[in-house]
């Protein structure tokens, strides 16, 4: 069974190592616990309770707006 969490109410120290999310809107779903997740542009290390940016449809995490936006030009998302 997997645990449905909202990116504010898990905190950091729960779980040490990178985490596996299943992205929604407007939460996220933990497949496998962790502490982080790797932004998709920067590579960047977010903790679970600060991560505010994700793509459902690219299934992809972002560290800030500057981040979306970039991969949104890339992909064509922005047009």
């Amino acid at each position: 069974m997997t645990a449905v969490w909202k990116g504010r109410d898990m905190n950091r120290m729960d779980a040490g190592g990178e985490a596996k999310l299943r992205y929604a809107t407007p939460d996220f779903e933990v497949i496998r616990p962790g502490a982080f997740v790797r932004c998709a542009v920067t590579g960047e290390a977010i903790p679970l309770d600060l991560l505010k940016y994700w793509s459902v449809e690219r299934q992809e995490a972002y560290l800030d707006a500057a981040a979306s936006f970039k991969r949104a030009m890339e992909t064509g998302g922005g047009r």
